[in-house]
């Protein structure tokens, strides 16, 4: 595997001005600036780079709808925020690779013709805001950054204010409400104005997507989805952190070879592989390759890929109850159809855990599915659908032992 992000030693450290110029660092920057933006859109297009933050849109494709409009000023807005349970790779990556980060917004800059960068942090990474704000200084006094103004703007500790328009309401100054969407940012983004907003890992891909060209990058992964990804492994695994892997590597490797397989030398009873949003995976789809049609087949998602693994033994439904509640107190508030959906999910599966419920209340979960659709301003109206949907079909035995015991199914020990 080619290395695209993670260039260093895993415990060495930040990597300074003259670590990443060594390695080709603000190359392709220097190579866009001697050619033209819509040879950076040109290369970005050709890469088919997907956005890394969970939803997938093609990068070269929102970069090029924001260069197209014709109003200015322009912005650009990297989302840190990452406030996905259990999610680790933006925080890795702005800690020890800063340089990277910043040459990819800066290329984005140049390509739609922004003047400003804003550099939308997680306002608890401490260590990455100083990291970021540094290599910031130093590539203002190497003379790389040109004319592009370029600044932190911490995000506060809400679930919903990673949302791109949330976010654009937290750097403008107000609460972190998702906007109604049409317009999208690229029309109407910041101040109203054309604007690309993408996750840190998608910048941090573009650097090296330009210099070494869109063929090198799709050597890797797979046709819809090229190129590598940053992988979250869990603390219950031997060799828990951020992983970097081609899309379509399977699910097993990434745990077994990469995680080194679970530390209590259990099996694995599920895998929530893309956040708390995602379907679960069983033991006997564990060979599904990490790509977005494969698991899409399976009823779960590709997300940020931080992965949550339930040991046999554990009870799903825990699990399903720690969702719901995460879901509904993360609701922001605006939307009835949200509150109302989040909340009576949790209410069913708080049943459900408690031995209160009827088995009818599951039939009920399809049905508030069909009613989200389509409702609220950002998905998070429809985020527990699939973990809960998939748990109905996959350990319908933790449900029913819940509905008439209010207990989880003990499952004999393996020893």
């Amino acid at each position: 595997m080619e290395a695209i992000l993670l260039t260093k030693e895993p415990d060495a450290g930040v990597q300074t001005l003259d670590e990443y110029r060594a390695e080709g660092g603000y190359e392709a920057l220097a190579t866009a600036l001697a050619s033209s933006p819509q040879s950076v859109l040109d290369e970005l297009v050709a890469s088919g780079l997907r956005g890394r933050g969970g939803a997938g849109f093609p990068t070269g494709q929102k970069w090029s709808l924001t260069a197209q409009e014709q109003r200015t000023p322009k912005f650009v807005v990297a989302n840190g925020g990452e406030d996905e349970p259990g999610s680790q790779k933006d925080r890795f990556l702005m800690e020890r690779y800063p340089h990277k980060i910043i040459e990819g917004t800066l290329l984005a800059a140049y390509a739609i013709g922004a003047g400003e960068v804003i550099l939308y942090v997680n306002s608890l990474y401490d260590i990455a805001i100083a990291q970021l704000e540094t290599a910031i200084v130093a590539a203002t006094e190497a003379g790389l950054r040109g004319p592009t103004s370029i600044r932190v703007a911490p995000a506060p500790q809400q679930y919903v204010a990673g949302e791109d328009t949330a976010a654009l309401e937290v750097i403008e100054g107000r609460a972190p409400l998702p906007r109604a969407k049409p317009p999208f940012p690229t029309s109407a983004g910041l101040y109203g104005q054309p604007t690309i907003v993408n996750n840190i890992e998608t910048f941090a891909m573009a650097p090296a997507i330009v210099r070494r060209g869109a063929n090198w990058f799709r050597r890797q992964g797979t046709p819809d989805n090229p190129g590598t990804m940053l992988f979250t492994l869990p603390a219950n695994v031997r060799r828990p952190g951020v992983v970097e892997l081609p899309v379509g590597t399977t699910l097993r490797e990434l745990i077994e070879e990469h995680g080194g397989g679970l530390i209590s030398g259990k099996t694995i009873k599920g895998v929530l592989p893309g956040g708390p949003s995602s379907g679960w995976v069983s033991d006997a789809e564990l060979d599904v390759a990490l790509d977005r049609g494969p698991l899409k087949e399976l009823g779960s998602s590709l997300g940020c890929g931080a992965l949550r693994i339930l040991e046999e033994g554990e009870c799903v439904v825990e699990v399903l109850d720690e969702i719901t509640q995460f879901f509904m107190a993360e609701a922001c508030g605006q939307c009835p159809a949200c509150n109302m959906e989040t909340q009576t999910l949790a209410k069913i599966i708080s049943q459900v855990k408690s031995g209160h419920g009827m088995p009818a209340l599951i039939d009920q979960i399809p049905k508030l599915a069909a009613f989200a659709a389509g409702k609220g301003f950002c998905s998070l109206i429809t985020m527990p659908i699939a973990p809960l949907t998939s748990a109905t079909r996959l350990y319908p035995q933790d449900i029913a032992h819940h509905l008439a015991h209010g207990t989880c199914l003990e499952v004999p020990s393996q020893d």
